[in-house]
């Protein structure tokens, strides 16, 4: 199973992280967010997928950043219509839908992105646009039926292992960690989430 650590911000951070078998890391490039880099230089990494975080922003404003930045990914965490991820998935760059869920999502929903997304990020719906710490009812995704690779996410934690070895889902691709593995925002325990990846992957 595949690992995304998303809202880094730190440099030194980053380059713990990049010791670890984790293989995307993700940016935020949204004002709003206490994890946002927008105002930050350019942390190098190496041999990582490179995923920016938007939201609601103009596809001209996200490629930008995606030039400047070297994304390789870019994860829209809005209410993005699938035209706009299509546009941005023919710029060459490999679209990610965040989607929040909880008891009454309807993933039929979901039918008109099948075409313009690589792949879904599911998450808890709550306050925030991502980075709320809680998780969903992980049953709820035994109704999702769609062909697009998923990422968990949402409240994800270092005990969270087994019971996301629990979830048997044929589209279940990676899990994506963030605040509950935080000292502070943007800056992760690169212990517990080495530890968590040992459980994950043992």
């Amino acid at each position: 199973m595949k690992i995304k650590v998303c809202g880094m911000r730190d440099p030194d951070n980053v380059r713990a992280l990049e010791q670890l078998p984790v293989d995307y890391i993700g940016f935020i490039f949204y004002p709003k967010s206490k994890r946002d880099v927008s105002e930050k230089s350019l942390p190098n990494t190496k041999g990582l997928h490179r995923v920016g975080v938007f939201v609601n922003e103009d596809n001209s404003e996200i490629l930008k950043w995606v030039e400047k930045w070297d994304l390789t990914h870019v994860q829209l965490h809005g209410d993005e219509s699938p035209s706009q991820c299509l546009e941005l998935r023919r710029c060459n760059v490999v679209i990610m839908k965040a989607v929040s869920v909880d008891d009454n999502f309807d993933f039929d929903s979901l039918l008109e992105y099948e075409s313009s997304v690589d792949y879904f990020v599911f998450d808890t719906k709550g306050e925030e646009r991502g980075g709320n710490g809680i998780a969903f009812n992980w049953q709820k995704l035994e109704e999702y039926k769609g062909n697009i690779p998923f990422f968990l996410s949402g409240g994800i934690h270092r005990d969270s292992a087994a019971a996301i070895k629990a979830v048997n889902h044929p589209q279940l691709f990676a899990v994506d960690i963030n605040s509950r593995f935080e000292k502070s925002p943007g800056l992760k325990n690169i212990e517990s989430i080495k530890s968590f990846i040992y459980e994950l992957q043992n």
